[in-house]
């Protein structure tokens, strides 16, 4: 499996840098957005260092995106969310040259517009755990 020394994500695939996992397997790896748009935005990656989707090896297509079906379902039904906005970027925009996919929870009337997203915090280290707690509770119940 190709991985990136110099790359955050890969440093969290490895375990030598520390993440809120709410998901892994042998395909990929979720894990609690740091700066989340809302409480529960979740980054999916795939586990072998790839920068894009275009990189993304054809083998590890379909589990890639079977798993952000679940990623999906179980972040909206951890947060009680009415749905959830699903985003990638591809370079322009890619704040860590690994391909990832937020997924984060949305209410209607919830002030998410246009591209332009007021990031959040964490209250504590004691929020993070609890979401992330909820999170990979309802993926865990998904893929049973």
């Amino acid at each position: 499996m190709k991985a990136d020394p110099a790359c955050v994500f890969c440093k969290i695939v490895s375990g030598s840098l520390e993440a809120a996992i709410v998901f892994e397997d042998e395909t990929s790896l979720a894990f609690l957005d740091i700066r989340p748009l809302f409480h529960g935005h979740t980054l999916l990656i795939p586990r072998e260092h790839v920068e894009t989707l275009t990189d993304l090896p054809p083998s590890l297509i379909n589990p890639f995106f079977s798993n952000l079906q679940v990623i999906c379902r179980g972040v909206e039904t951890a947060m009680e969310g009415e749905g959830t906005f699903v985003a990638m970027n591809n370079r322009v925009s890619q704040s860590v040259p690994h391909l990832h996919v937020h997924v984060v929870p949305r209410r209607r009337k919830d002030g998410l517009k246009g591209f332009f997203w007021p990031r959040t915090k964490y209250r504590d280290d004691e929020q993070l755990q609890d979401v992330r707690a909820r999170v990979r509770s309802a993926i865990s119940k998904l893929r049973k």
